[in-house]
């Protein structure tokens, strides 16, 4: 038996469940993308990129690091996006930036959740990265049903008196539900257990949610109780990387403690400076946030009124779920023959028996796009 054989072996189960995965080529010319994560359509606008490269200055801004932030010669296009996410959140907070949303959150929690008598309480459907962070934490642990105040209530109750901190991870969108986190209610409950910290992750909201496009979080009256906001540039931002705001005391433990920021080279200067200005026209996007929020009302109604399974509220991201892989992977596959790339998510990203299509939308598509896909799931469902 070779060396190879255990691996060869978990390959074949993963294509005998249809779970075996392989990174797709260039999509055809001419898909309708009802996958991709370009919430707010800047992704699919060359104009920004044109304004951006215009300014002759930018255009000799390195497009390597060379480091990581400890050891960078370079950083005033880090220190300018830092400053500019803590202007804009306020309230006290820094920032600090990290090279994708998986280094913050795996980075973040194994820090803050490694000193002694640190419980951390996750959401069942928290994203692989947090759940990853934990386990890299060695702290213990528990993950409550998504959603429920009442569940984390109870392990509040069983381990607050007993910890010096009970950190609390939940997404204010969750990527594969598109459902949101009952972030008041949270704040409440921090009214009752003071050792709480609230841990949000904003990937798929920040950008697109939100009245300045800064999430849901930053909209909340009591904003001030949430502890760390962890958002993604790659997503809504049309960029790379992603960033945490937090009590100033809490950036500077990330900054010792963090491994996934210590010992990374950072993301190039260029692409900071891109991200920058981004982050400065996002509060102007509105009219981009209407159209992506008027999309998900559209795409809800059509599915509802088709017959075909829709989430209790609209949103940018629905899951259609259909129970197998076999069932996804068909349907994804059907629905590109009809010229809309509709991704299937199978397990392990989502729980055995829920595979499903995840239909993502963005402001760059036209409603009749929509229309479109409703009535193609319609007559294949």
């Amino acid at each position: 038996m070779t060396p190879y054989e255990p691996y060869i072996k978990d390959l074949e189960s993963l294509r005998t469940s249809r779970n075996f995965r392989s990174v797709p080529p260039d999509a055809p010319a001419g898909l309708m993308d009802f996958s991709s994560n370009d919430y707010l359509g800047l992704g699919a606008d060359p104009e920004l990129q044109c304004q951006f490269m215009a300014d002759t200055a930018r255009r000799m801004i390195p497009l390597t690091s060379s480091a990581s932030r400890l050891l960078a010669g370079r950083q005033r296009e880090y220190d300018h996006l830092e400053r500019l996410l803590a202007q804009l959140y306020g309230g006290g907070r820094a920032a600090l930036l990290f090279n994708s949303g998986y280094h913050a959150n795996t980075g973040l929690i194994s820090a803050l959740a490694s000193r002694p008598r640190t419980m951390i309480l996750a959401d069942k459907l928290v994203h692989a990265s947090i759940i990853d962070g934990i386990i890299l934490s060695k702290a213990p642990f528990e993950r409550f049903v998504h959603n429920s105040v009442e569940r984390l209530e109870r392990l509040l109750n069983r381990h607050h008196d007993s910890c010096d901190a009970v950190i609390v991870a939940v997404e204010s969108v969750y990527s594969m539900d598109g459902d949101r986190a009952p972030l008041a209610d949270l704040i409440r409950l921090k009214e009752r257990y003071p050792r709480m910290i609230i841990y949000v992750d904003e990937a798929h909201a920040f950008g697109c949610c939100g009245r300045a496009g800064l999430g849901l979080c930053h909209d909340l009256e009591e904003f001030d109780k949430v502890d760390v906001v962890v958002g993604t540039f790659g997503k809504a931002a049309a960029s790379a990387g992603a960033f945490a705001v937090m009590a100033p005391q809490l950036r500077d433990y990330a900054v010792n403690r963090s491994r996934s920021f210590i010992f990374s080279t950072s993301l190039p200067p260029l692409n900071i400076a891109w991200t920058s200005f981004i982050v400065e026209r996002l509060a102007s996007m509105g009219q981009r946030r209407d159209a992506l929020r008027s999309l998900a009302g559209r795409l809800n109604a059509g599915l509802k009124e088709a017959g075909l399974p829709a989430p209790e509220h609209p949103g940018h991201i629905c899951p259609l779920i259909v129970g197998s892989a076999e069932r996804a992977l068909s349907l994804s596959s059907a629905l590109a023959e009809e010229g809309l790339k509709v991704l299937p998510i199978r397990t392990p990203t989502v729980p055995p028996g829920t595979e499903r299509l995840r239909i993502s939308l963005s402001a760059a598509i036209n409603p009749s796009e929509v229309d479109r896909l409703v009535s193609t799931l319609r007559r294949m469902i």
